[in-house]
Parts: C-alpha cells; structure tokens; sequence
C-alpha cells in the first residue's frame, strides 16, 4: 500500500510552503529589502546592509521513486543520538505488519551521526534499497540526517528522514541551503530521548504533528511517491544582498534592524555612510578583500564576509575606530560567537599585548563586567558580525540553544593582567612574541566560583570546583586567575608556570569508566575515535569499569588566564574552551 501522488503532494502542503524558495522563513525582510522596499535611492538616511554574503544554491534534483514497496529492501539508519535505535526498530516490526512483501534491515551507522559510513551507503545503493533514517533530535544531529538523506538522494536512493517537531524549522531551512528543499521529512512528537518502546510505537501508529497524516504512511510516501515538479528541479538559486539601504527617518531603520534580527535586541548605532568610512580609516586593509567565511554549525552553510562588512557592524555595537583592528582579527578567526547548539554556548575574548594598553582595554577591577567600552564594544560587535555575517542567530533555523545564555549579549571580552601575572601571558603560551597584539576565542556555558585559596584544602577545593562540569574530555576548562590567587599559587605551592597548574588539573580530576563512556557527546565523538585507535581514547577504551579516568584527557587543553584587580584572591573556574587565536598587528 503507498499513498497516491495527490495525497501525498497535499501531506507536503505546510511544509512545501515553508520551504519554498521565494518564501523561505528568515528570508521575509532580506525579499523586502530586495524588492526595494528600503531601497537606498532618493531617500533621507542611507545605511549600509550589516549582512554578509550567503552562497548562491545549488538545486539538486531528488532520486525517482519506486513504484511501490513491494520486493523492496528498506534500510533502517540509527544516526546514533538518543533513542534512535529504539525507535527505529518500533517502525521496523509496523512495517513489516503493514507491507509483508518487504524486506527490512535495522542498522545503526558507524561513527558519530556527523560522519559518513561509505560501506553502509555503498551496500543500500548495491542492493537498490531504501532508507529509512533517525532521529533528527538536537541541533547537529538533526541537520545530519537531512544531510545524509540528500547526499543518498543523489546517489539515486529514496530516503524518508525522520525528525522531531522541535526541529522541522531547522531541518528545512538546512535543506533549503543545501538544494533540496521539498526532502520528503516526516515529522514525530518530541522528545524520542527517554522515552519506552511502547510510548514510541503510539508515535509511529500515530500522525504527523504537522501534516496530520499518519506517520507510517508518510513514510511510505516518502519513499515510493512519484516526484513533483519542484523535487526534479535543477539550477541555480543566486541570494543578492544589497549594500546600501535607505528610508526617510532613522526610526524606520531602526524598525528594520530589529525587525529582521540584524541585532541582538538592543539599539544600535546606524551604519551610515560617514560612520563606516571612519571605522575603515583604522586599517590599512581594502573595504573589499574577503576576511573570511563563517557558519552557525558545521552542518550549515558558510557565509563570506569583507572588510567593509565587519566596518559595519563594528559601527553598529558602537565600538570606535581604533578598535577596528581587534574585531577585524576576531573575524579572521572565522569562530562565530553564536553557535547553534541546543546547549546554549557563548563566547569569550582574550585580549593580550600592546593592543591593551592602546585600547585601554580594562584587565584589572571589574574587568569581566560592564565597565570599560573596549571591552563591551568589541565583545558586542564579535556577537553582531556573528550574526548577520556568518548566517547565524535566527531562533529555530540557526540558532537551538534551548535556554539560550545571557553571555551573548556581549560575550565575555576582556584584556589580560600581563603586567600583575605570575605567569607568561596566554598569547606567549600559543606561540606568539610578548610584544604582539593578538586575539583569542574561547567558547563555553557557565562559570564556577571560588572564593579563596585555602592553605590546608585548596586541593578538594579545586576538584569541587570542576567536579559539576560535564564528564567528558570535550569538556575544556579555563581558569579566570584573580592575580591574588596566582600569586599565592605560584609562591606558595609552587606552580611557577601556568602549564604546571593545568597538568595538576589532568592529573587528579578523575571520573569511573563507566560514568564516562555513558555520555551522549562520549559516545557520538569520542568513542568512534577510541575505536579508530586515536589515543588517548584507545586505551580508555580497554580500561575496566571502576577505573578512575582523567575528567581532562588533555592538560593542553586546560588554559589559565589572569584578570582582576587584586581586591581578594576570588577567581573563576570555567568550562570555556580555547579555539583560536589571530594577530591584531596584521589588521592595523
């Protein structure tokens, strides 16, 4: 039994309409603004457009359908994330009661749910079969199944993805980008994490929360419905930015940057003309050369973004010319400040050498606060050109995180205390010469802290400290060092390097075995590494279940940084990653 051509194409109505090219869900202002309705000419205020420049879309037809189901091979694919394999296998023991004359095979693909698995695809195309593939259920994994199930597609196999309600904006959009924007999704209540075979299998007797059609038939439908005009469609979908936007007041700007989420809900500085020519002024770089490219997640597409489209939202968060530099090097690292997960990360900037004292960027007193505009500005504008130039920030497309962070608004920007440290500055550790300005990104969720360092147990302090953070070696771990606090450990017990204190971090934080090889992110990352053979995971592999594994597989990746003004020897401990570092001297 499969669905008729009328049926199905009707199941796709709410979300073919999403999808379609000429209104895609976040494109609303961007088509306003191309139809010319804030066109620049013969109008009072001229602005300039703080977007970047999106790819031009490739379409890519879909696979033609069987006829029917019948003497077909259906794979099942587990993406590996939550209860897919579950899931799929309810789905697996409906089909086989609903269409007897088919063959099913439930596997579960190798590696993390971002990862190809060339032999698994290889053997369905060898075998003319179909796929069936979940769940679509947080930010990266979602994506990936429509990732997957559009590269089979083009290998001339029929796919049936299957995600989440919480994810179908996302998933569409993901697949608008990448070509393919009528993919065949089917849609089931959230979450499928947690929940019994038995709660699963009411979802897969059930109907599709967004077309109403039973989910076991659309899946079917998915699968061997004939191909709509749009499906088969090739070309090339070209996405035009405007430079320059006008109105007749500058309060109809400001509607309009807030209205199409070119800002972080807060009033900006209108990039006008003048404005953007000042902040061009501070680099010796042409407005036209490519700073980068930049991206929400690794499963969403790329944006290019130029000099001249940094100015602007340089401008925007009210940072001054000099700063230009900075927030130019901070673009060069191509790390947005925005990225998409569902567990809400936020950013943070460390600033070292010259460039602080020139900025008089504030790494003492209240450093960390909102108490120094080099620090809020160029905190603010990293957030800014990371969401209108690298495609990100629009809540259920580019942007998952589920509680959000606070931290976005400006990220966390601040210079280090080089001159009040105990240590070698951070740049210095990463290679560069003391007398260089440079930039680094950290990214991260929360902080921990710590109100002394005591004499006697400043040892179980210290693991307290870290043991709320997740355990996984993914999870990195920077210390916010008061210089009171980095003094007293280096003078009093004897850590007369940042390294030293990092490896001391690796060596006593310590989870079981089994406690570690549990986690989600462990089992989708780290474990296809283990197994692949990368050390150190290999041999975490083998290690049996009581062992006591170090929380922080790598002490490089365990930074320390020294910010304070020296009022009391209270610093932070926090689950900020570092990533990337860039020179500022080159952007002057």
């Amino acid at each position: 039994m499969t669905m008729t051509r009328r049926s199905f194409a009707a199941a796709l109505g709410p979300i073919a309409a999403a999808c379609d090219l000429e209104n895609y869900p976040g494109e609303n202002m961007e088509r306003r603004v191309a139809a010319g309705e804030f066109d620049a000419a013969g109008k009072r205020v001229r602005v300039f457009n703080p977007r970047g420049t999106p790819p031009a879309i490739r379409l890519r037809p879909m696979a033609p359908r069987p006829q029917s189901l019948a003497g077909k091979t259906v794979y099942f694919v587990d993406v590996r994330f939550m209860n897919g394999a579950v899931f799929l296998g309810e789905i697996q023991k409906v089909f086989v009661e609903k269409f007897p004359g088919v063959n099913t095979e439930l596997r579960q693909k190798r590696g993390g749910y971002t990862e190809d698995d060339p032999e698994l695809w290889d053997e369905i195309q060898a075998n003319g079969g179909l796929m069936v593939m979940a769940i679509g259920h947080c930010s990266t994994c979602a994506p990936a199944v429509a990732v997957h199930c559009m590269n089979m597609e083009e290998r001339g196999i029929s796919t049936a993805p299957l995600v989440t309600t919480a994810f179908s904006d996302l998933v569409q959009a993901v697949a608008f980008k990448a070509g393919m924007p009528h993919l065949r999704f089917t849609f089931v209540p959230h979450p499928v994490g947690g929940k019994p075979a038995a709660v699963l299998r009411d979802y897969v007797l059930g109907a599709d929360p967004v077309t109403r059609l039973p989910v076991i038939d659309e899946i079917a439908g998915a699968l061997t419905s004939p191909l709509t005009e749009d499906q088969r469609r090739t070309g090339t979908q070209e996405r035009l930015v405007p430079r320059l936007l006008g109105a007749d007041s500058e309060d109809a700007l400001h509607d309009l940057f807030l209205d199409a989420g070119w800002s972080d809900g807060l009033p900006v500085v209108l990039p006008t003309e003048e404005r953007v020519a000042a902040m061009l002024k501070a680099t010796s770089h042409s407005p036209d050369e490519v700073v980068g490219r930049m991206r929400p997640t690794e499963t969403q597409e790329d944006w290019k973004y130029t000099v001249e489209q940094v100015a602007v939202n340089a401008v925007m968060a009210g940072a001054r010319p000099e700063y230009f530099p900075v927030i130019l090097a901070l673009a060069s690292t191509q790390v947005t400040a925005l990225h998409s997960s569902t567990s809400s990360f936020a950013a943070m900037v460390v600033v070292n050498g010259p460039i602080r004292r020139e900025l008089r960027m504030n790494s003492g007193l209240g450093a960390l606060g909102p108490f120094n505009r080099a620090n809020a500005t160029i905190g603010r504008a990293y957030g800014l050109l990371s969401r209108n130039l690298g495609g990100g920030a629009v809540p259920g497309t580019t942007y998952l995180g589920s509680q959000g962070n606070p931290l976005n608004y400006s990220n966390v920007c601040f210079a280090e205390n080089e001159e009040r440290s105990p240590w070698e500055p951070f740049h210095v550790q990463k290679g560069f010469k003391p007398d260089e300005s440079v930039v680094s990104v950290f990214r991260g969720r929360t902080f921990s802290h710590l109100l002394e360092v005591r004499e006697k147990t400043w040892r179980q302090q210290f693991l307290n400290l870290v043991s709320g953070f997740t355990p996984t070696p993914r999870t990195n771990l920077t210390l916010l060092m008061e210089p009171l606090a980095a003094r007293t450990l280096k003078q009093r017990e004897g850590f007369d390097t940042k390294e030293k204190l990092a490896q001391w971090f690796h060596q006593n934080s310590r989870i079981p075995s089994e406690v570690y090889w549990d986690y989600q992110l462990v089992i989708n990352y780290i474990e296809p590494q283990a197994r692949k053979g990368v050390e150190p995971f290999a041999s975490y592999l083998k290690l049996p279940q009581d062992a006591a594994m170090p929380r922080f597989a790598d002490p490089k990746a365990i930074g320390v940084v020294v910010v304070g003004g020296e009022k009391n020897a209270y610093w932070f401990a926090t689950d900020f990653g570092y990533l990337k570092s860039a020179s500022v001297d080159q952007w002057r």
